[in-house]
């Protein structure tokens, strides 16, 4: 049987989206055209959270289901995988850029500048997005820091919001204006704004923020890398700022049959949000009624790091400097033995 296909009309180009009748989200009874139409219904917020931004697809292309497998580093044989170089078959007018991994290696990646490519995206079975924190037009320059509040086992989203809403003080200390988000998950996002800088020093103004952070909320906060030491707390993960460690982006659908996503929000909303108030059902409404409320971060101005960094230094003065990279990582300028605490030794650590 000949593949069933249709074309949407996109901002005047048409896009060609297969199989829009298969199932995607079958308990929410949302198929590949539903999916599809969901992000033109939130098309300028997705829009302005890609846009020109090299992107990460995560694939789902036979729908999302509890039974998928995962592709992952170790075993590329799963079902759903996350693309990173555009396709072979990319065609000539959608935008992409090139990317440097840790490695030094180098790939061609989709970086969107319009909604048609972004469809297009989605007909490749995309459903979250993972945007890197640069621009196409210079992928070194990190242009905004991206703060992760990442529950641990034990801690919860509640805990998470507070955690927010201190940090939103931590950054106006530091001379930087926070916008909130939901991950899709447990979690919450906090982004900022600031003039084009290199990944270390943004990695090291997100150390050096979720360290005071931790120590106004020590009970609640932590930026221990290691597992065994985080606790029952919320867990600022640092090294979503390491190049090529990417974060989902605002709008993005999480590959759950509950088809949460992403969801900006307001500060005054953040107390009473839930993630379960957001969804590809629910985003619509709300987009139409309210907007893209991270509008207002494409339109702010950029902070200086100049404060996150000077605590980065006197941290590192008093003992506490570089942090664990990321597994996949060369071993890195300055950083400690990743050895995790319990097999600290001689052997393993000097």
């Amino acid at each position: 049987m000949a593949d069933k296909a249709i074309e949407l009309e996109v901002e005047g180009r048409a896009v060609r989206l297969s199989s829009p009748d298969k199932p995607y989200f079958a308990d929410l009874g949302v198929t590949k055209l539903g999916v599809a139409e969901y992000f033109l219904a939130v098309g300028p917020g997705i829009l302005n959270a890609l846009r020109d931004r090299p992107t990460t697809m995560e694939r789902w292309p036979g729908g999302v289901r509890d039974d998928v497998v995962v592709a992952t580093r170790a075993d590329g044989r799963g079902e759903a995988f996350y693309q990173k170089r555009a396709p072979a078959s990319t065609p000539d007018w959608v935008q992409t850029t090139t990317i440097t991994f840790p490695s030094g290696r180098t790939a061609v990646e989709v970086a969107p500048a319009d909604l048609a490519t972004i469809i297009w995206m989605v007909n490749l079975g995309t459903v979250r997005f993972h945007p890197w924190p640069v621009r196409a037009s210079d992928t070194d320059a990190v242009d905004q820091l991206r703060i992760d509040l990442d529950p641990q086992p034990g801690s919860d989203f509640a805990m998470a919001r507070a955690a927010a809403q201190e940090l939103r003080s931590v950054l106006a200390d530091a001379g930087l204006t926070g916008f909130p988000k939901t991950s899709g998950g447990r979690g919450l996002h906090v982004f900022a704004p600031i003039h084009p800088t290199d990944f270390i020093d943004a990695r090291h103004a997100a150390i050096a923020i979720g360290r005071e952070l931790a120590r106004r909320m020590p009970e609640q906060v932590t930026v221990n890398w290691w597992k065994e030491e985080r606790g029952e707390r919320i867990f600022v993960d640092f090294n979503q700022l390491a190049r090529d460690r990417l974060m989902t982006s605002a709008y993005s659908i999480r590959p759950t049959p509950l088809g949460r996503v992403s969801a900006p929000l307001t500060w005054d909303e953040l107390p009473s949000a839930s993630p379960a108030d957001f969804t590809l059902l629910t985003m619509p409404e709300r987009f139409a009624r309210a907007g893209d409320l991270w509008q207002e971060l494409e339109d702010a101005e950029p902070g200086e790091l100049t404060t996150a960094l000077e605590w980065y230094d006197r941290d590192a003065a008093a003992g506490e400097g570089e942090m664990p990279y990321p597994p996949e990582y060369p071993k890195m300028p300055g950083e400690p033995p990743r050895v995790q605490p319990s097999k600290k030794n001689p052997a393993n650590w000097e």
